[in-house]
């Protein structure tokens, strides 16, 4: 007898001896397959379970979340001060200067060094968490983005939120953080969820320990229609003012290396609350 028709004859029998072997309320025994290797089937019958077999599946990740970070200012603005004073769309029908220089500590720790390194340490506790991370500007020795650039730079990363990320040079007697929005908003995106936005990150600032501002905004949160980078915006869009770079204990913050990982810290718990991870 051939192979085929052995294999056949065995899953017959198998079956007959066990129809009717079970007593009532029992359960009768499963019947034991008969292996065969693919040796023992013709070539067609191969073939065929080949063909029909479905294919084990692969788990999709989803698509992890982009987040856009705008470290302001650059390091080579101060000198390039003709590209950086050029007018440029303020996003509500006006222009105003591409970029600035930024501020710094009376120490001489530049606006554009601490907003570069303050990038870095988001960007890595960011993506520690699966969030796809893109920056502004890819060091610290160019010059500008303009303003009106990096608040389109959001919608051309497809982010779902967008973060400048600043330090102020307000009078020396002020101190704390605050959290720009644009205000009235000219999108759909401005209306809500830049706000929601703000307020996580508000939110994770006093968690980490920061004051609020006491010399500008409420309660950590300052509606502006001044700055181009938020008006221009089409995505959720924020930007932290961390610290007063004039204020004696603040610039000690900002200058230390510890200070700008809690700043860090902050930052992103905020960010993954509005993502919601």
């Amino acid at each position: 007898m051939s192979a085929p028709l052995r294999i056949a004859a065995a899953l017959l029998a198998g079956t007959a001896l066990c129809a009717g072997c079970a007593g009532a309320g029992s359960t009768a025994p499963a019947p034991t397959p008969v292996s065969a290797t693919t040796s023992d089937l013709p070539a067609t019958t191969v073939a065929r379970t080949a063909a029909t077999a479905t294919p084990a599946r692969t788990p999709t990740a989803a698509a992890a979340p982009v987040v856009l970070l705008d470290p302001g200012h650059n390091g080579g603005n101060a000198g390039a001060t003709k590209t950086i004073n050029r007018k440029v769309p303020d996003g509500r029908g006006g222009t105003k200067p591409c970029n600035t220089t930024g501020t710094s500590t009376d120490a001489g720790y530049a606006e554009h060094a601490f907003t570069w390194d303050l990038a870095q340490r988001v960007r890595k506790q960011l993506q520690a968490k699966g969030v796809t991370v893109v920056l502004t500007r890819p060091d610290d020795r160019g010059v500008g983005p303009c303003v009106d650039e990096r608040g389109d730079a959001g919608a051309k990363a497809k982010a779902a939120a967008a973060v400048s990320l600043h330090a102020d040079g307000a009078a020396p007697k002020g101190r704390g953080f605050h959290v720009a929005y644009a205000d009235p908003p000219l999108n759909a995106a401005q209306s809500g969820p830049a706000r929601t936005l703000a307020t996580d990150l508000r939110d994770a600032m006093q968690k980490g320990r920061f004051a609020p501002a006491d010399y500008i905004g409420t309660k950590g949160l300052d509606g502006r229609e001044d700055l181009g980078g938020l008006n221009t915006a089409t995505v959720p869009t924020a930007l932290v003012e961390c610290a007063n770079m004039r204020n004696p204990a603040e610039a000690e913050l900002v200058s230390s290396p510890a200070g700008r990982e809690r700043y860090a810290t902050a930052i992103t718990a905020g960010i993954l609350a509005f993502l919601g991870r």
